[in-house]
């Protein structure tokens, strides 16, 4: 998908003022049905495969990989009493990778033939030998065992493209006219649902099929005061998930209720759009006339919704092997961590802070069995106990860190863009010993509480930033007594992780989705989660972002 492609579909321009950032779909607009044909068979897949290995082979590549990619999506677009738009789409051709005079070389096609696949083979080896002439070092690629035949499969439970649109329509209707019920000016919903079938072989010796689903449901509500023309807006506590439809059916076990006082309710492994909603219209309307925060040192009390861009932000991306390197600084730069910054041994955060990477826990949007270059994905830890300890990195880039193995986090949006180096799931460990929010609120003197996530900004070295979120709550003397609006923090990402006084128990853990996180030049769109437990920082810096000079 190109960026010029980003939300290329009629109506859903006026849905996007009110919503989060929107998915990028890529491919040919099709009918629904279209996405329950199956695809190619994995013997033919092999067949194709097979061609286009052997043409690179014969051309002069050391090394090749195929990618045969269908790509599936669907998005509905509501607003008010309206479907704005419904949107099918399938994108389908291969990819194909090769390593020639020890230099990289990338080619793709839609036409998913034997010959078409072998002349695409041809044109990748030529562009690696003329790339030859200018490259300086010669590619090192972590050494990697071939797999033979292997398949992966998301575990869903219901595939999202077989539930009647009807059906889903209806449940955005329903979500939009409770809010309409409870007295806000505007609201907009919308589902996003994807199919990724993909096929890798390499000469490695591997071939493999896998088959990943993704879905995520939102709304974006906005409550006007005509008298003032003042206006607010709250959106979703949903996160987008690697799961199938059953994501929308609403289960008790899975919520998560916020502090004592705060009218905040969370979702793990399931969203009640209902509920959800009706808090929103609730929440927006105080939002009208709730008091402007006072500026300030404030410990924040973080609810995993909001926190996870936080990380996603200050620990996920600048701890991007490429971006420690200065190989990628599109979208917000390269890192301040370094290889020389990690040297001296200096403390990431606290000591309580534990992070780690995976690619491998069900339901979230990074799980896959294999990333695009045929790693085995896996779980490691880049902080321990506040200290660095490792980066995200793919098989051309271990040897930079004197280390053998990839860590399976290499991707590609498309069968038509070549793969790299992506973000995994990355995540905040929560507390060892017992703890429940109230607990957590109870020992704060004078606080915020802050869920859901909202705007930030970040300095081109992953260091300098400043996040809002979607409803404060003021903490005084361990209990919640007051909705805030304006707020926003400040902080430096070594300052701000040092200051991690804490995190509610594994009761608590629950993960925040990226689904369009975006990297790269031409740039490209990858889908990751980041789990915490509610989690408290000391002394912070907290903004009025509605002060004006002058």
């Amino acid at each position: 998908m190109k960026r010029r492609d980003f939300v290329g579909l009629s109506g859903l321009a006026a849905g996007a003022l009110f919503l989060p950032s929107l998915p990028s779909f890529g491919g040919s607009l099709v009918d629904p049905a279209r996405l329950l044909e199956p695809g190619t068979d994995v013997a033919m897949k092999k067949r194709l495969a097979d061609a286009g290995l052997n043409a690179a082979k014969a051309a002069g590549a050391s090394y090749a990989d195929v990618r045969i990619g269908r790509y599936l999506n669907q998005g509905i677009f509501t607003r008010e009493k309206q479907v704005q738009n419904i949107a099918s789409t399938e994108s389908y051709g291969v990819g194909i990778r090769v390593i020639a005079n020890g230099t990289w070389g990338f080619a793709s096609t839609n036409n998913v033939t034997e010959a078409g696949i072998a002349k695409a083979a041809q044109l990748a080896v030529q562009i690696a030998k003329a790339n030859s002439k200018v490259q300086k070092e010669k590619v090192q690629l972590a050494p990697q065992k071939g797999y033979g035949e292997v398949s992966w499969k998301a575990p869903i439970q219901q595939n999202a493209f077989e539930v009647p649109i009807k059906d889903k329509v209806d449940l955005l209707l329903g979500v939009n006219a409770k809010a309409l019920d409870m007295g806000v000016s505007f609201i907009n919903s919308v589902l996003f649902q994807v199919n990724e079938q993909k096929y890798f072989a390499s000469t490695d010796g591997s071939y493999i099929d896998q088959d990943i689903h993704r879905i995520w449901p939102t709304f974006g509500v906005t409550a006007i005061d005509r008298a003032s023309g003042k206006f607010r807006s709250r959106q979703a506590m949903s996160s987008p998930v690697g799961m199938g439809y059953e994501y929308l059916t609403p289960k008790a076990s899975e919520k998560m209720a916020g502090p004592a006082g705060s009218d905040i309710i969370g979702y793990r492994n399931s969203y009640d759009m209902l509920e959800d909603v009706a808090l929103a219209a609730k929440q927006v309307k105080q939002k009208l006339t709730c008091k402007s925060v006072t500026p300030g040192k404030y410990d924040l009390v973080l609810d995993p919704g909001h926190l996870g861009l936080t990380i996603h932000e200050s620990v996920g991306h600048p701890l991007e092997l490429d971006r420690v390197l200065g190989y990628e600084a599109n979208f917000a730069g390269t890192s301040f961590a370094t290889l020389e910054w990690k040297a001296k041994g200096l403390p990431y955060g606290s000591k309580v802070v534990n992070i780690v990477a995976d690619k491998v826990t069900p339901g979230t949007l990074g799980a896959v069995g294999y990333d695009d270059e045929g790693v085995k994905t896996r779980r490691w830890d880049l902080i321990k106990d506040g200290q660095l300890v490792d980066y995200e990195k793919i098989r051309d880039q271990a040897h930079v860190v004197g280390q053998d193995h990839s860590d399976g986090c290499c991707y590609s949006q498309s069968w038509q863009d070549v793969q790299f180096q992506r973000m995994p799931n990355v995540s905040l460990q929560p507390g060892k010993d017992k703890l429940s929010v109230d607990e957590l609120v109870s020992k704060v003197d004078k606080g915020i509480y802050i869920a859901g996530n909202g705007s930030f900004s970040i300095d081109q070295q992953r260091f300098n930033f400043q996040f809002g979120g979607q409803v404060f709550y003021a903490i005084e003397k361990g209990k919640i007594t007051e909705m805030l609006e304006d707020v926003a923090y400040q902080a430096n990402t070594q300052e701000f992780w040092n200051s991690c006084a804490g995190s509610c128990d594994e009761s608590d853990f629950r993960y925040f989705g990226a689904f369009n996180d975006g990297k790269g030049q031409p740039s490209q769109s990858s889908a990751v989660s980041h789990g915490s437990s509610t989690t408290r920082f000391n002394g912070v810096n907290v903004i009025n972002t509605a002060r004006k000079i002058g």
